[in-house]
């Protein structure tokens, strides 16, 4: 079955549908091909027990490690992709992330184009996904033309009471960016929503913002259940010329003048290395010999801060966050990362992240901590890469700037006990924990250095676009989704053009 659109756009997360939102007012036939399923309310989408103990939405997709081993590595394949289960957080990158700056362990090579170029593109991101912040609460915020256009979630008492514990504790906490609805997500049922599927409106997510803006334009339409397996091109390999999709167990072809892979940072790159051919026998857009490396995926820890004699009451917990070690330690002078609040953890789920603990020590201990999560940047290296073998993804992750990570875990459990926590517990996440998947197709200005152009095209062929986290050339320490959102808002901007 052959059909033909002007524009074809694989994959529905943020990067995928941001660009349909983007594109949706040209008036040319735009067609979405996402390899999920709408995900559905069911009882189980606020059920923890479900959620994480019993792994009711987890893939059953495997990939495998550089030692051979097979793993589950947590992707969500779903209308809106890995967002419907995202924590909601949507930070602009920092001004001193888009520049060349040392690390304590490497460099961070900085981008090709500037904060000031992206600004812009960052604005449109936040009114599309509704961000809602406070922009003077944080000394790190970069600079901007507009205020947030919501005011931040606010504060439950109990993380109120942190808040004014991290001040006394000389600390410059902020409220977090969120893309929530907060009344909306409440009325469905009384949980947070990190890590939680969002059924309806309540989560800003690539569905519930831009796919849906894009879907009310006639123009653009949305073929679910299609696993894209290979592109194609013209014999001499400049153009692309059709995606082929497995549907319904039948092999179906699309063509179009337009290709754009937002399939995520991982699966984008599986998908281009397969469609090699005789033009472009290492994958397609391949010549750099960069498709697949300089993958980041974020160092990160969980930290429990616990008060034995302060009951943390919240429901969704995840509001807070800090900046202070972001740009510069006090001591050493390196960037360190971010901190911000978990979802509030329930025993329930800190049985699920720890099997052996018995389930009432579970309970006692969630009744009185406060989760965090701790990131810092992971640092481009070519060999750190995706390859697929026989079929599989394989994963090789080689992780650094890990000794910056481990500062950063040791100043954030002073504050916490500085702020009155007397018990600080911490779990650093494995190289198998691919939640914040980037980098495998870098935006560059060099073909001979990077896979897309600045603006996110192929330098090789001239109809193919990447709009996913795969072009992020540095991992920053912040959340991606919003700096993906704004990279393929202002690729639709040049598609446009075309």
């Amino acid at each position: 079955m052959d059909q033909t659109a002007d524009i074809v756009i694989i994959g529905s997360g943020i990067g995928g549908a941001s660009l349909a939102y983007s594109l949706a007012d040209s008036g040319r036939r735009i067609v979405i091909l996402e390899r999920g399923q709408y995900l559905r309310d069911t009882p189980e989408a606020r059920d923890e027990t479900a959620i994480f103990l019993k792994g009711f939405y987890r893939s059953t997709e495997e990939w495998v490690g550089s030692d051979g081993e097979a793993f589950q590595p947590g992707n969500y394949y779903y209308v809106g992709g890995n967002s419907k289960f995202f924590g909601a957080v949507m930070y602009r990158y920092r001004l001193e992330d888009f520049s060349p700056r040392p690390h304590m362990d490497g460099a961070s090579p900085g981008w090709p184009i500037t904060y000031d170029e992206l600004e812009p593109w960052y604005d449109r991101a936040e009114a599309i996904f509704k961000v809602r912040g406070d922009a003077s609460q944080d000394p790190t915020e970069p600079p901007r033309e507009s205020p947030y256009r919501f005011p931040p979630v606010q504060d439950e008492p109990a993380i109120a009471a942190v808040r004014s514990r991290l001040n006394k504790a000389g600390i410059h906490p902020s409220s977090l960016p969120l893309a929530i609805d907060i009344e909306e997500w409440l009325r469905r049922a009384k949980t947070g929503w990190d890590a939680f599927p969002n059924t309806g409106s309540g989560k800003i997510d690539a569905e519930a913002g831009p796919l849906t803006a894009a879907l009310n334009h006639g123009n653009v339409s949305l073929v679910t259940g299609a696993n894209v397996l290979r592109l194609e091109t013209d014999p001499t390999g400049q153009q692309v010329t059709a995606a082929v999709f497995l549907k319904d167990g039948v092999e179906q072809r699309i063509s179009a003048g337009v290709f754009a892979v937002a399939a995520g940072a991982v699966q984008t790159a599986a998908l281009l290395l397969r469609s090699a051919n005789a033009a472009h026998p290492r994958g397609l857009a391949n010549g750099s010999d960069q498709l697949g490396r300089n993958f980041m995926n974020h160092n990160t820890t969980a930290m429990l801060a616990i008060d034995p004699l302060s009951a943390n009451t919240s429901v969704y917990q995840k509001t807070l966050a800090f900046n202070d070690f972001y740009n510069a330690d006090p001591e050493t002078g390196f960037p360190l990362g971010n901190v911000q609040l978990l979802g509030h953890i329930t025993g329930n789920i800190l049985k699920a992240n720890a099997p052996l603990l018995p389930r009432w020590l579970a309970g006692l201990i969630a009744r009185n901590c406060y989760a965090w999560f701790l990131t810092s940047e992971d640092l481009p290296n070519p060999e750190s890469r995706v390859t697929v073998s026989n079929g599989r993804i394989v994963m090789h992750w080689v992780r650094s700037n890990m000794r910056a990570h481990e500062i950063l875990i040791r100043r954030t459990r002073h504050v916490m006990r500085k702020a009155g926590f007397p018990i600080v517990l911490s779990r650093t996440f494995g190289r198998k924990t691919t939640s914040h998947q980037c980098g495998t197709a870098r935006l560059g200005s060099s073909p001979q250095t990077s896979v897309v152009s600045t603006d996110c095209r192929s330098h090789e062929i001239a109809n193919l676009y990447v709009t996913d986290a795969s072009v992020l050339p540095t991992s920053a320490a912040v959340n991606p989704a919003l700096t993906v959102a704004a990279l393929a808002i202002k690729a639709g901007a040049t598609i446009k053009q075309t």
